[in-house]
């Protein structure tokens, strides 16, 4: 199918061609500000789907409002026509649609020429009126507060938050692109002439600026957010995102001894901690035992034996486990345990524990194997 995608360098417009390419669409046709106008004559002669996502939103005069959401449209619908292209046109436009200023009013004029042209030429016409959209490659201090936030917190740069109680209906970058592509098979969801993106975050800005706070925290805290929870995910994946380049990586606090290291590296208050422990040749570590607290080892690097014994028993069991065959080994309460590096080189091992280490509660008894 050949695709033609106005708007092709804004913030959908990149991510749906992206997951078209994805998807194996190889015919798309790119057409924004900078495009040779002449191509658009040559474009809706030969697309047999239009993505019509160009738009102005912040313009330094308010008649280009006017101008670009209702003209280039006017001028796009025209070149279909005069092509003798009825081919089916998918068009971004906003909630503002409904609402009394130059924006809106713009993005309804745009609205009405596409349904007058679906009526005359009998193309199927399909327009979403979006509410705000966040996701990667969102301007920053453009018209997003979701990606200004992301990128000024990321950066220590102060945010604005007016008024926190205002609440934001919210749609994904993902989840628009996903149902565009159904739309592109015939299977948009429709309510009446319009179409809409099935899944949106009712959010108050306040709240949203407290998740990217603790997102960058997290950095410190170790904390993951709740991947449970649809916004929160998708949130974390647009702050991301935004990191400078120069700060993907950060440190972790490594607690060093003669024996080696333990480095706690995730710490979430309901699916536990994940951490390095690297143990020197012929170390032993562990020797305690947990009432409920359990634990998961894997070994990485190197090769060593995991030793349990039942605290009122007398009998020893071993693990041989190694770097070359990666396996997990659970580590039961009630069993004493230890772990032995017997290889000449460093072992590594990444240690799950159900539950954050608390000092107050550590549920740790020391009793050799």
């Amino acid at each position: 199918m050949k695709i033609l995608v106005t708007g092709a360098n804004g913030f959908v417009g990149r991510n749906i061609i992206a997951e078209l390419r994805n998807r194996g669409y190889s015919d798309i046709y790119p057409f924004d500000l900078d495009t040779d106008p002449a191509l658009l004559d040559r474009y809706t002669g030969d697309c047999e789907f239009v993505f019509h996502l160009a738009g102005v939103n912040r313009p330094s005069e308010t008649w280009e409002f006017m101008a670009g959401n209702r003209g280039f449209t006017a001028q796009l619908l025209n070149s279909l026509k005069n092509n003798r292209n009825p081919c089916p046109v998918l068009m971004s436009s906003s909630i503002q649609a409904r609402l009394d200023n130059p924006y809106g009013q713009s993005k309804k004029a745009g609205e009405d020429l596409l349904f007058a042209y679906g009526q005359a030429s009998g193309a199927r016409v399909l327009i979403y009126r979006l509410p705000n959209v966040f996701g990667k490659w969102c301007r920053p201090n453009y018209n997003s507060a979701v990606a200004t936030f992301c990128h000024n917190i990321a950066r220590d740069l102060p945010i604005t938050v007016n008024d926190p109680g205002v609440v934001l209906n919210l749609v994904y970058i993902d989840d628009v692109v996903d149902e565009f592509i159904k739309a592109l098979s015939g299977n948009e969801t429709r309510h009446g002439d319009f179409c809409s993106v099935p899944t949106v975050y009712t959010v108050k800005l306040g709240e949203i600026a407290e998740l990217i706070y603790s997102f960058k925290k997290s950095r410190k805290d170790l904390a993951i957010p709740n991947m449970a929870d649809g916004f929160t995910k998708k949130l974390y994946a647009t702050y991301l995102s935004y990191l400078p380049i120069d700060q993907f990586s950060y440190p972790l606090k490594m607690n060093v001894d003669d024996r080696g290291s333990f480095t706690e590296m995730i710490r979430t208050p309901d699916r536990g901690q994940v951490s390095v422990n690297i143990s020197r040749p012929g170390i032993t570590k562990g020797n305690h035992w947990h009432h409920t607290k359990n634990e998961k080892f894997l070994v990485v690097s190197g090769t060593g034996v995991i030793r349990f014994r039942k605290v009122d028993s007398s009998e020893v069991i071993e693990y041989r486990v190694s770097g070359e065959k990666l396996e997990v080994v659970d580590i039961p309460p009630g069993y004493t345990h230890n772990i032995e590096n017997l290889g000449d080189t460093d072992m590594v091992t990444i240690m799950w524990a159900n539950e954050p280490f608390d000092p107050e509660r550590p549920d740790t008894y020391f009793l050799g194997v």
